[in-house]
């Protein structure tokens, strides 16, 4: 999901077309559930942290029901047994955000390590994100914005728990100290638990002020620990949302129109019903809703019902007529998105241009879980449970969805066996979907996507054409360049929109293109938004997909159109830019740039900034006689700030690079006829265990504020790999995915 701080001021249910209902964040904050806050300025921010009444009587697991359990805000308790339970209000999908929030938060609070749980917080605005307004995962964003405020936290539990600790040994505060869990009187050597320490602490006042260590204090941020959510994962008591059973819970499938848009004309679910187990098929808004007491007779009963469709105005959409129409209007001016110098004069006056366009396809998310959501829908509340990514927005579309006040809403966030932003569906389809098949159902329903469901389900990463043009300088320097994009917008028609759309430009669209790093002194950079019925969202790392890709595969044919090493003309328009500049000097030294590579071998190099993280990638690539590509190696440097774990880092590292391998080299989403393509893993492939390579990530020491790690490692590989793959064999690769029909036979240039 895109960083949204310039247009999410306020929260999705806040729209007043939409949610006229729904009160705001802001407004309820007391009203709703009783929470008392306390505030405190630091760092020019506004820190707000809530005692919740609910948390603070809620037993822990291990406790004696009469014990009490301090809940000294609405982030961690503690009970007797020294045991503490971080709130996490942000979702985990593999990111490892369940470790490293508890790793901010105990590095003030000082607790026994091997004592830490994890669970997910209920939706409430006191766990809205700090910088969106709303409670959500995604952006690359949990760490950096929870980097003070966990810490806050974790700070004030200890300090109210020495306190009471002082209390009842009548000494000063200031001379006891924190090993462990454990509050130490330093003279008389007398010792408590956190846990014993738990009834008295209860009794007093948080604190108004809070210190935080100095950074050269911490003792656990920066150490690589072990993920916390591993064990369960491995002894699988860990819940995912597909994992959820309650009594009496039925199955749901829906049958979706094949075009996007398309509408139910008639059905005949006679021969379904015919089936053990079925107990309904019924129209709802999205298709038709079949609900049987096990997931496999609805499968089958699904296939029984005959449906009429009325196709409406998308029958006709073709990916090749899209490319053509696309590369139309790239030769024509679009929005201006940026705009420095004269372009077209330095164009004109060139000693050299060279053009180019690029073409990248719609992408799935296809996360290894595919969607699901349980809902028990009752005559006055709704309980969910589901992986998502959204809890304000999908609890105030399904309130709306149910008939019911928000706070009637109860959403069970899961574990997420994947996301990738399609968890975070600004429509809530799959929830509001859940809602409205549990009306059918009458009872606590689990509505599941098949991986057939979720390829033709759309939401996709959009598809783009990039047209390029580039005017260089009599030494080879470039002087101008001009980038013209075509692609739908993924915030046009959402609540959004009127944040991050000004004069016709979606600033997600452009982004790494309109922001680019390089010193050129005369660019231009707009942008066409054709209208499309197909569903399109953020898909890992946003714009920085497309503009990735396009940009620095352009910039390789720059530099060698110049005559320019491609790494050392980095270099040279990097030179305002120290931290990208640090990021791809580290890269090329530990890939050996410029050292002879074996026959037939190629190495490129891309950079990229997105999501305040800066990113430099060099890959080692060769291509077979029959065009298939071999990706060697991979060496990554990164610099995102303060680490909070180096082994969480390095695992997002290697995730993206993959993931970004795996769009360069095999997936994309086709339609004919207004009917998507692909409808399994045989043909949206993902890359397998054999044909990963080596991969080295290397982390820049930084003392800045954290920033993001989870999507920065996409954007730089495919541009990485195609520029490697120009090395090997003189062709240029300007569509994805890497087809092995445009590398057969030779390796004399093609352009």
């Amino acid at each position: 999901m895109s960083r949204l701080e310039e247009c999410i001021k306020t929260t999705p249910e806040l729209s007043a077309a939409e949610h006229s209902n729904v009160p705001s964040a802001k407004s309820s904050r007391i009203a709703r559930r009783d929470f008392l806050k306390t505030t405190a300025t630091i760092g020019g921010g506004l820190w707000i942290s809530a005692y919740v009444p609910e948390l603070a009587a809620r037993p822990d697991s291990n406790a004696p029901a009469s014990a009490t359990v301090f809940a000294p805000n609405a982030f961690l308790r503690i009970a007797p047994d020294d045991t503490v339970t971080v709130i996490s209000n942000h979702s985990e999908m593999g990111q490892g955000i369940y470790t490293s929030l508890p790793m901010l938060l105990n590095e003030e609070l000082e607790a026994d390590w091997s004592k830490i749980r994890v669970e997910a917080a209920p939706v409430d605005p006191v766990y809205n994100h700090t910088l969106y307004g709303v409670q959500m995962t995604g952006g690359s964003s949990t760490t950096p914005s929870e980097w003070e405020r966990f810490r806050k936290m974790g700070a004030m539990a200890r300090i109210m728990l020495v306190d009471a600790a002082a209390q009842k040994w009548g000494v000063p505060s200031s001379e006891c100290r924190v090993e462990k869990g454990v509050v130490i009187h330093s003279a008389s050597g007398k010792k408590a638990t956190y846990g014993s320490l738990a009834d008295a602490a209860s009794q007093l006042k948080p604190p108004a002020n809070v210190p935080l260590k100095d950074p050269k204090q911490f003792t656990l941020i920066g150490k690589p620990v072990r993920r916390l959510d591993t064990p369960s994962k491995i002894n699988g008591t860990a819940q995912f949302g597909l994992d959820v059973r309650l009594p009496g819970m039925l199955f749901a499938l829906v049958a979706r129109p094949p075009v996007f848009g398309g509408k139910v004309v008639s059905f005949d679910g006679t021969e379904a019903l015919k089936i053990p187990g079925v107990r309904a098929v019924e129209q709802i808004p999205s298709g038709v809703a079949i609900v049987a007491d096990r997931f496999w007779p609805t499968k089958l009963a699904r296939e029984k019902v005959k449906i009429t469709w009325d196709d409406g105005e998308n029958a006709k959409l073709s990916t090749s007529q899209m490319l053509a129409d696309f590369s139309r209007q790239s030769a024509t001016p679009g929005n201006i998105a940026k705009k420095t110098g004269d372009p077209a004069a330095a164009l004109a006056g060139a000693a050299k241009t060279i053009t180019a366009e690029y073409d990248v396809p719609y992408l799935a998310h296809a996360m290894m879980e595919p969607l699901n959501c349980v809902v028990d829908l009752r005559a006055d509340t709704c309980e969910l449970w589901t992986g998502t990514q959204f809890e304000t927005v999908d609890r105030a579309n399904a309130a709306k969805t149910a008939g019911l006040p928000p706070e009637k809403v109860k959403i069970n966030t899961t574990l997420l066996g994947g996301g990738f932003g399609r968890r975070a569906n600004p429509a809530s389809d799959f929830v509001i979907e859940a809602v409205n098949v549990a009306k059918v159902a009458k009872a606590p329903v689990k509505v599941v996507w098949t991986r057939e469901d979720d390829l033709a389900g759309g939401w996709y990463r959009p598809m783009w054409h990039d047209r390029f043009a580039a005017g260089l300088d009599a030494q080879g320097n470039p002087v101008a360049w001009t980038h013209t994009i075509v692609g739908q917008s993924i915030m046009q028609g959402t609540s959004f929109e009127q944040f991050t759309i000004k004069d016709g430009v979606d600033s997600t669209s452009v982004e790494g293109a309109a922001d680019l790093l390089y010193g050129i002194p005369n660019l231009q950079v707009d942008l066409h938004s054709p209208k499309i019925g197909v569903p399109v969202q953020w898909w890992r790392s946003v714009g920085h997909s497309h503009t990735g890709f396009s940009v620095e595969s352009f910039f390789d044919e720059v530099a060698h159109a110049g005559g320019k090493d491609p790494y050392e003309l980095r270099r040279k328009l990097l030179a305002n830019q120290p931290r990208m500049l640090a990021v791809l000097q580290l890269v090329a030294e530990k890939a050996g740039w410029g050292k002879p590579m074996p026959a037939g071998r190629g190495r490129g190099i891309a950079t990229h900034f997105s999501f305040d993280s800066y990113v430099a990638q060099v890959i080692e690539a060769s291509v077979d006689k029959d065009g298939t590509v071999r990706v060697h190696r991979v060496v990554c440097a990164v610099d995102c700030g303060r680490t909070v774990n180096p082994d969480i880092v390095k695992a997002q590292m290697e995730g993206g690079i993959v993931f970004g391998l795996t769009a360069a080299l095999k997936t994309e989403i086709t339609l004919e006829n207004g009917r998507v393509q692909q409808t399994n893993f045989h043909d949206y492939q993902m890359l397998r265990m054999f044909e990963s390579p080596q991969i080295e990530v290397y982390i820049v020491p930084s003392e800045q504020n954290p920033t993001g790690v989870g999507e920065p490692s996409v954007p730089p590989v495919a541009p990485a790999l195609t520029n490697a793959i120009f090395a090997a064999t003189g062709r240029r690769i300007r569509r994805l995915p890497i087809r092995a029909s445009d590398l057969a036979g030779g390796s004399e240039a093609k352009s």
